[in-house]
């Protein structure tokens, strides 16, 4: 296994806060769309953040049967729909030994809408009232199982956990996974549903979420009135597939997976670390496994999430790994002002719009941005897509607990 294997993108699926189609979505993310709204799930009138990126019209049934749906929590739901779309459009099934086909499918939390509703059983009516179903639909293993179970993979089935680098990670570790021989296709991505009463409570205590109330002015990434990231949810899904393979077949690919980065800061279990060591290493790994010289132009689709920590790490990060003068040069923006953070999924989708860059040539905006700040000065596509030919794209995703990821994809 010499580890030379090149790794293409075959299918991409997406339920999110701007669609949940990949037409839908990819339209409504160039367009400026803004996702963010007032939580709907539950009443807010407690809670100082108000605002959420919801998942507005999926249903879970255009998907799975009833009785599939009622066994797995809102995150899996999400999952299967992303993976659906992924692999259908793909058409890999089929074409390979199920032994051969792996699913690498990240969640930050898992099953966090089980996990809530079970106790509060518990504490209400007893023991003997939390369903039996409540371990496999909580685990946060199982988006991967399930999709697994549905396509008869019989490779690894495995989660990234690794905060809001899960997606992230989960795609890495698949381009590993092919690029060594270890499979020849793989579903891959991520998923979240935490728009929940504990999850948004313990993040609103930890001074983490915009407790703004205007739509407009909330997921704010690289302007001076950012407060706090605001939560979204969903999932995004790709077929990872071997090159030769998928040209073989006659699949359609959006673009090549050439570069991942993983590292960590090994510096707090929250707050990223204030020189961005790990961050900028995770993209010069990534950046040296993609052959990147200093003449490619370059699209970086940022972690972006609006927190004032990491807006001015992160541009300090792009800043180390590409150089001052090349940095300055490169394309940036956060599709968080827009999806809001998806946690798990976000390196998920984050990937699959750098593979749309790439495929159409339209960098989407980081939209609100008004009043930029001095420290983050870099070109973040402010307001307004722009068309631009882009030789690179990077997505970068920075998680608690220090975890950093990047993704490097080109045109085949």
């Amino acid at each position: 296994m010499d580890g030379n294997r090149r790794v293409v993108v075959t299918g991409l699926g997406v339920v999110s806060p701007v669609g949940s189609d990949m037409d839908t979505a990819w339209k409504n993310l160039t367009a400026g769309y803004n996702g963010i709204g007032p939580i709907t799930y539950f009443d807010t009138t407690d809670y100082k953040a108000k605002l959420g990126a919801q998942v507005m019209g999926f249903d879970p049934m255009a998907y799975m049967d009833r009785s599939e749906m009622l066994r797995s929590d809102r995150f899996a739901q999400y999952a299967m729909g992303a993976a659906v779309q992924a692999v259908e459009e793909s058409g890999v099934i089929g074409t390979l030994p199920p032994d051969r086909v792996a699913v690498y499918f990240g969640s930050g939390i898992g099953g966090l809408n089980t996990v809530s509703a079970e106790i509060g059983k518990l504490q209400s009516r007893g023991p003997h009232r939390v369903s039996p179903l409540c371990v496999p639909m909580m685990i946060a293993n199982m988006a991967a199982g399930m999709i697994a179970i549905r396509y008869n993979c019989q490779g690894a089935a495995l989660p990234a956990v690794t905060a809001c680098a899960s997606g992230s990670n989960a795609i890495g570790e698949a381009l590993r996974a092919i690029r060594h021989g270890y499979a020849d296709a793989v579903i891959t991505g991520g998923a979240e549903a935490s728009i929940v009463p504990v999850g948004i409570a313990g993040f609103i205590n930890m001074k983490a979420l915009s407790v703004a109330e205007d739509p407009d002015a909330a997921s704010l990434p690289f302007d001076e009135r950012r407060g706090g990231f605001v939560i979204g949810e969903g999932a995004a899904a790709l077929v990872l597939e071997e090159y030769e393979h998928a040209v073989a077949r006659g699949a359609k690919i959006y673009g090549e997976v050439c570069g991942y980065g993983s590292t960590c800061d090994a510096h707090h279990i929250t707050a990223p670390h204030p020189e961005a060591e790990g961050g900028a290493r995770a993209m010069v790994q990534a950046l040296e496994e993609a052959g990147y010289d200093g003449t490619q132009r370059v699209y970086v689709n940022a972690h972006g999430t609006g927190t004032p920590l990491n807006d001015v790490g992160e541009t300090l990060a792009i800043k180390k790994a590409l150089g001052q003068e090349r940095a300055y040069q490169a394309l940036v923006s956060s599709t968080k002002s827009m999806t809001g953070h998806m946690l798990g999924a976000a390196g998920a989708i984050e990937a699959i719009v750098c593979l749309k860059v790439l495929e159409t040539g339209i960098v989407p905006p980081t939209i609100n941005l008004r009043q930029p700040d001095p420290k983050c000065d870099l070109n973040y596509v402010p307001n307004s897509a722009v068309e631009a030919e882009v030789d690179l794209c990077l997505s970068n995703s920075l998680g608690f607990g220090g975890h950093n990821a990047c993704l490097a994809f080109r045109k085949v």
